[in-house]
Formats: structure tokens, C-alpha cells, sequence
């Protein structure tokens, strides 16, 4: 069994990968002129606990058959994950530098049949899920133990397609089955819960006939060991659901408190305010 205790080398790396998600971001939006920094900003540890931990992925292989599949309901945070598959040798990084100019596979949602790497194509939210739950059930029909982790934000939750698919899920004992929830209070509109109640989430998904676990999403120690249980536990007969308690717009403090920040764009000079926010969230200066 792997062990889920990490080390001092690997708590650096995935804080190192999730400052090293917010900074391209902010670069990558500085060539788009318009995108959804605070989306990316509260899942960039959940990403880099993913990519540089738990999954089993290999470098320059994105089509390899049994790596583990990352689907993504959220899929305006593209803008986040795009780098990281371009880190993993996945495409060439010089993509990156043409990010959603006219030609470019980049977009500002990630499209599976454009960019090696991506598993789901996603954009209209609530989809992610079930189709998690299909490349499950052909997991099991081809006799795979590849799993499939699913990001979903918590707006999401008010789609009526995530409930069927966690219906489905348990209901075939879908063991190999993640769900991730970006809780970090905020959708479009504002507030989740003022637009339309989500909670008592955990209880939710528990009567639905998951195992339930909620963790800070920013603390990449409590996090990665959490993912990494969950995916070392064989036993279990129930797919998994993960409440990941974040902040929308985290190591940016005025989009913290700001839900417009949800699709925006930066001036030069305040991109470079951020970027030194980002940088001291690290206790770097340059």
C-alpha cells in the first residue's frame, strides 16, 4: 500500500505546482485578455495534488490505457490545467504562449479532441459526472482499475444530472469513482447559497450512498494524504466524494472578497501586483 504520509520534498513540490498554476494563469489571461482567475486560484492545489501526486498518469504519454482519467464540470478553470499538462510533456509549451488566439487547440474551456491530455470535454456544467461514471462502468466491462476523479464546482450541485450520475454511481458500486467539490461558496451569480441552497452537502451525498470526506482544499498535506487513502483503499464498495472547503480567488486577497472577479482581466500593472501576492503566498520575492 502506498504510504500517505508525505514528505518535507514532496509538500514543497505541490506547493511549488500549485503557486506555478497561479502565476500562468495570470499569463496566460494576460494574452486572452479575459478569463476566470478566482475559478483556477481556489482549485490549484486540488490540480497539483492530482497531477503531481495521486494520479497515475505518465510523462509524455496521454493516451497511455490505463492512466487515471481527470474529469473536469468546472471547465472554465481550464486556464489553470492547461499548463500542467504542458509540464507533463503532454503537448509542446509553446502552446501556451498562443492561448485562445485564432488556430490555437486552447481554449477558454478544454475540448478532448483538440488537446492531448484532456479527458472531457466540458462547458455546460453538470455533465462531468456521468460521464465519469460511463468510463467507469466501461472500466469495469474491460476488466481496467484505472479510476476517474471528477472536479466539480459547487454551483454545480444545483444540476440535476450530478444527483442521477451520483444515483448511478452507488448504485453500481462504482468504487473506483472520485467526485471532488470545489466548495468555495461562490458560482456566476454570487453567492451558491443565495441563489440556490446546496448544504447539508456531505448529508447529501451520503444519502445518495457515498463515502463522504471534507478537507481544507488549500492545505496540500491534508488534501494529497486524504486523496491518497482514499485511492490506496481497496475495500471500499462505494465511490468516493470529497468536499474540498476553498476560496474563490486564493493568494489574491481582493478577489477573495470579490465574486466579479469570477471572469475578469488584469491591466499590466495589476497583473504584476498579483503576481507578487502570489509570490509572497510562498514567502518568495522577485
Amino acid at each position: 500500500m502506498q504510504n500517505t504520509e508525505l514528505t518535507e520534498a514532496e509538500i514543497e513540490l505541490l506547493q511549488d505546482k500549485a503557486q506555478f498554476v497561479r502565476l500562468e494563469t495570470l499569463r496566460l489571461i494576460s494574452i486572452a485578455k479575459v478569463g476566470h482567475y478566482s475559478s483556477v486560484f481556489s482549485c490549484a492545489e486540488i490540480f497539483a495534488s492530482l497531477y503531481y501526486d495521486v494520479m497515475s498518469i505518465r510523462r509524455g504519454e496521454p493516451g497511455w490505457p490505463d492512466r487515471d482519467r481527470f474529469l473536469m464540470g468546472k471547465g472554465h478553470a481550464a486556464v489553470g490545467l492547461f499548463p500542467i499538462l504542458a509540464d507533463l510533456d503532454f503537448f509542446d509549451k509553446s502552446w501556451l504562449d498562443n492561448y485562445t488566439r485564432l488556430g490555437s487547440p486552447l481554449g477558454d474551456h478544454p475540448d478532448m479532441r483538440k488537446v492531448p491530455g484532456v479527458d472531457f470535454s466540458s462547458g455546460s456544467i453538470g455533465h462531468a459526472l456521468s460521464n465519469g461514471v460511463g468510463m467507469m462502468h466501461g472500466a469495469r466491462m474491460q476488466g481496467k482499475e484505472f479510476n476517474a476523479f471528477v472536479m466539480l464546482g459547487d454551483g454545480e450541485m444545483q444540476e440535476g444530472q450530478v444527483w442521477e450520475a451520483a444515483l448511478n454511481a452507488a448504485g453500481h458500486g462504482l468504487s473506483n469513482l472520485v467526485a471532488i467539490v470545489d466548495r468555495n461558496g461562490y458560482q456566476l451569480d454570487g453567492k451558491v447559497d443565495d441563489v440556490l441552497g446546496v448544504e447539508p452537502l456531505d448529508e447529501k451525498w451520503r444519502a445518495f450512498g457515498w463515502e463522504v470526506h471534507t478537507v481544507d482544499g488549500h492545505d496540500v498535506v491534508a488534501l494529497t494524504e486524504l486523496l491518497r487513502r482514499v485511492k490506496a483503499d481497496k475495500m471500499r464498495t462505494k465511490p468516493c466524494c470529497i468536499i474540498a472547503k476553498t476560496s474563490k480567488g486564493k493568494g489574491v486577497d481582493y478577489m477573495e472578497s470579490e465574486p466579479g472577479w469570477h471572469l475578469g482581466y488584469l491591466a499590466p500593472e495589476d497583473t504584476e501586483r498579483a503576481r507578487q501576492m502570489i509570490l509572497t503566498q510562498n514567502g518568495e520575492q522577485s
